[in-house]
C-alpha cells in the first residue's frame, strides 16, 4: 500500500538493510584479502602462526571497517534511517512513555509561547517531526491550551513521512490526531512536499490516504508542492537532483528561483501562514485516496 502511494519512502526505508550488508560485505572481503597476505607471509616462520595472523588480521580489519563506516554514516546515512524506521515499526506504530513524555514538553513550549506577545506561533515539523507534530498540536487543542484570542497558530510540515507510521497497526492515536487536527479551526495547516523528493510521501493528503478523512468537515491541511523543477534553477536541480538524502532537506534551504514556497519568507517574513497562504488552491495533483489498511483510531 505505501509502495503504491510513493515507491521512493520505502526504497529509502529498504535503503539501510542494503547498505549495511553492503557494509559487512566490503568489510568481510577486506578482512578476507588482507588476512590472507598475512597469513602468507607468517606462513614462513610456522603454519600455525599463519592462522593465527590470518584471524588476527581478519577480525581487525573488518571491526575497523565497520567502525569507520559509522564514522561517516552523516555522508551514509544507513543507521540514521535503520534507527527512525525501526523506533516507530518496534512499537508497530504506538508512541512509547519516553516518546510522550517528550511530546509533552514541547507542547508546554508550545502553550507558553502561545501566552506570549507575538502575531504568530509558527510550528515547523520536517520529515518524522510531521507527525509528532500533529499529535502535539491535537493534544494542545483538545486540552483548550490554543487561547482564543491569542497569537495565530500555525502549523507547517514539510517532506512528511506520516503514512510510515500512520499506517502501522497500532498507530491509533495518531490516526485519530489526524482525524481531530483536520477539522480543527484554531490553526492553520500547510503541507509542503515536492515530487523531486524520493523521501517523502509526495502531495499525499496525509488525513485523507490514512483513512482517516472526517468528510465535509475537514479543512486541513492545505497540500501543496514545493516545485523543487521551478524553484530550483536547471544548473543547481542538475546538480541535487541524484543527492536524494539532500533533497529531503532542501525544504529548510534556500532556492536560487523561490517560488510561493520559501521557508525563509515564511519564518522570517512579515505574514502569518494563514495570510499567506488563505486563497492558496490545494494542488491539483495531490493524492487524496484512503489507502490504510488500518483504520482504527482507537489509540
Amino acid at each position: 500500500r505505501l509502495m503504491w502511494l510513493r515507491k521512493g519512502p520505502v526504497i529509502a526505508a529498504l535503503y539501510p538493510i542494503g547498505m549495511l550488508i553492503l557494509q559487512l560485505v566490503l568489510a568481510i572481503a577486506a578482512g578476507w584479502f588482507l588476512g590472507g597476505l598475512a597469513e602468507w607471509g607468517a606462513d614462513r616462520v610456522s603454519p600455525v602462526l599463519g592462522k593465527v595472523a590470518f584471524w588476527g588480521v581478519f577480525l581487525a580489519v573488518v571491526a575497523l571497517l565497520l567502525r569507520w563506516f559509522r564514522k561517516i554514516d552523516n555522508k551514509l546515512y544507513a543507521y540514521y534511517l535503520m534507527h527512525d524506521y525501526a523506533y516507530s515499526a518496534r512499537s508497530k506504530g504506538r508512541n512509547t512513555p519516553e516518546l510522550e513524555a517528550r511530546m509533552a514538553q514541547f507542547g508546554d513550549a508550545i502553550a507558553e509561547a502561545l501566552q506570549s506577545d507575538v502575531d504568530e506561533v509558527l510550528v515547523v515539523g520536517h520529515s518524522s517531526g510531521a507527525h509528532l507534530g500533529v499529535s502535539i498540536l491535537a493534544d494542545l487543542i483538545r486540552a483548550g491550551r490554543v487561547p482564543e484570542n491569542g497569537p495565530a497558530l500555525g502549523f507547517l510540515t514539510l517532506g512528511q513521512v506520516v503514512p510510515m507510521v500512520s499506517f502501522l497497526p497500532d498507530a491509533g492515536r495518531l490516526r485519530a490526531d489526524l482525524y481531530d487536527l483536520s477539522q480543527a479551526h484554531e490553526l492553520t495547516w500547510v503541507d509542503v512536499t515536492a515530487p523531486g523528493d524520493g523521501c517523502a510521501f509526495a502531495l499525499c493528503d496525509p488525513v485523507i490516504v490514512s483513512g482517516v478523512d472526517p468528510g465535509n468537515n475537514k479543512v486541513w491541511p492545505l497540500v501543496i508542492s514545493a516545485a523543487f523543477t521551478q524553484t530550483l534553477s536547471p544548473e543547481r536541480w542538475a546538480e541535487l537532483r541524484w543527492k536524494f538524502f539532500r533533497l529531503h532537506f532542501q525544504y529548510l534551504c534556500a532556492f536560487d528561483r523561490p517560488g510561493e514556497y520559501d521557508y525563509f519568507r515564511i519564518t522570517a517574513g512579515p505574514l502569518t501562514l494563514s495570510r499567506r497562504y488563505r486563497d492558496r488552491a490545494p494542488s491539483k495533483s495531490r493524492i487524496d485516496i484512503p489507502a490504510s489498511k488500518y483504520t482504527s483510531m482507537t489509540p
